[in-house]
């Protein structure tokens, strides 16, 4: 499941994938397969993306069961 929550909060902060990256010491590419949800980030990770991004990890990383 694509992760819109990740990519809508990093671009209204006004940051590429790669400058979300290196603040948050991880490659453009890992940021772009979290945010196309083909990639689970660590703890560690999440908590580096929430903080600089100024979200919770329930904004950012939270999926409710549609059914």
């Amino acid at each position: 499941m694509e992760n819109m929550n990740l990519k809508l909060a990093r671009v209204e902060k006004g940051l590429s994938q790669q400058e979300l990256a290196d603040l948050v010491n991880a490659t453009r590419q890992t940021i772009g397969l979290i945010e196309k949800g083909k990639y689970n980030p660590s703890l560690n990770l999440c908590l580096k993306i929430a903080k600089t991004l100024d979200r919770t990890l329930n904004d950012l990383f939270w999926y409710e069961d549609k059914n």
